[in-house]
């Protein structure tokens, strides 16, 4: 997940919590008092403190005397983004839906993923060439029709010979 802090009057600032060392997602947690986990979902809620703690952590690396209480952004300084992975996790789980139903269409679901993608997704481009790209791969998975039934293996009949097996030691 990405935090995007915009702080007024400045350039976008992009946060990757996906980088934190696990002491840096130590100090997070015991500084907003909220577990690992529950900073992740909160994260993905746009909880403020969540944002603001994961930020704040990844600024101190080139500010390591910067206090939790001096970084207190705007409510509306900060938002999350999904990364690359799981842009493209998000995106295969929309195609996997294409042939559910008649109506769950490649074209469809490019289209919902279109107007979702730019306010939800860190790097735009990325999203756009992954969807055109999933979309054909859809369609070409369309054009083939449904899968063969698979048949029930069969054998041939034991033959049945007068014959006698004899080995030879």
């Amino acid at each position: 997940m990405i935090v995007v802090y915009n702080p007024a009057g400045g350039e976008p600032e992009h946060y990757d919590a996906k980088t934190l060392l696990t002491s840096e997602a130590s100090i997070v947690a015991r500084t907003v008092d909220m577990k690992w986990p529950e900073v992740k979902a909160g994260l993905v809620d746009e909880d403020l403190d969540a944002m603001r703690g994961v930020v704040w952590v990844l600024k101190k690396r080139h500010n390591a005397t910067l206090r939790f209480g001096e970084f207190d952004p705007g409510v509306d300084e900060m938002v999350t983004r999904y990364d690359k992975d799981e842009t493209e996790a998000w995106f295969d789980a929309a195609f996997h839906l294409v042939g559910v139903d008649p109506e769950t269409t490649a074209e469809r679901v490019a289209t919902a993923l279109h107007e979702a993608a730019p306010s939800s997704v860190a790097d735009l481009e990325h999203a756009l060439a992954y969807i055109e790209k999933r979309q054909a791969e859809a369609e070409a998975d369309e054009g083939k029709g449904p899968e063969p039934e698979p048949q029930p293996e069969t054998s041939a009949p034991e033959r049945k010979t007068s014959a006698r097996r004899t080995s030879q030691t």
